[in-house]
C-alpha cells in the first residue's frame, strides 16, 4: 500500500471550500483557553466543512501564531466570528434557526450514539472550557445536551478529541448517512 502524495488528495482551494455545501453546524467555543485547542478545532471544522466557528468569552481569536500552529490555515477557510457574551451569541444562533446543543456531562443528557440529528435542521454545538466545561449561564439556555459515552477511568476527553468525535458523528449521520 502506498500513501497518497499531497497533490493526489484533490483538496479544495479556500475559494472552492467557501462555495461548497456545508454541514449545517456551527461550532461554538465557550471560553476555551488553549490556543492550540482553538487552532485544532478550526482545522477539524474545516475537515468536516462546518458552516462556522463562533468564539466566545476568553477564547482567543485569529490571527495568532499559537492558533495558526495547529489550524494550518483553516482560519482562512472557515467562517468565524467573536462574541464576548456567549449567551447573546447563542440567542442569535437560536433566532437564526439553530438547535442549541451543549456537549457536556449533565443530568438528562443524551448519549451521542443515541442522538439522531434531523437532516432538515441546523445545529449549534457548544464546547466548553477545558477545566469548567460549558458555562452554567449557557447550560440554562440550551435545547439539549449530548454526552460522549466513556468507559475508562478518566472523566472527560480533551476538547479537540470531543469535537472530532461529535463532528464525525454528525457528518456521518447528516452527510453520508448512517
Amino acid at each position: 500500500m502506498r500513501k497518497l502524495k499531497l497533490d493526489e488528495l484533490n483538496r479544495a482551494s479556500v475559494s472552492e471550500f467557501k462555495a461548497q455545501d456545508k454541514l449545517p453546524v456551527a461550532v461554538v467555543l465557550d471560553s476555551v483557553r488553549s490556543m492550540h485547542n482553538i487552532g485544532s478545532i478550526f482545522r477539524t471544522s474545516d475537515g468536516f466543512a462546518v458552516e462556522q466557528v463562533i468564539l466566545c468569552g476568553i477564547t482567543a481569536q485569529p490571527p495568532h501564531r499559537e492558533i495558526e500552529k495547529t489550524a494550518l490555515g483553516a482560519t482562512a477557510s472557515i467562517n468565524w466570528s467573536y462574541h464576548e457574551d456567549a449567551v447573546k451569541a447563542i440567542k442569535k444562533l437560536r433566532a437564526d434557526g439553530y438547535q442549541i446543543i451543549a456537549i457536556e456531562q449533565a443530568e438528562d443528557s443524551v448519549m451521542l450514539n443515541g442522538f439522531t440529528p434531523d437532516k432538515n435542521a441546523k445545529y449549534a454545538l457548544i464546547f466548553g472550557n477545558e477545566v469548567n466545561g460549558v458555562s452554567d449561564e449557557v447550560m440554562e439556555i440550551i435545547d439539549t445536551c449530548i454526552e460522549i459515552p466513556q468507559f475508562g477511568t478518566k472523566h472527560s476527553f480533551n476538547i479537540v478529541v470531543s469535537a472530532g468525535i461529535v463532528l464525525w458523528d454528525f457528518f456521518a449521520k447528516l452527510a453520508i448517512g448512517s
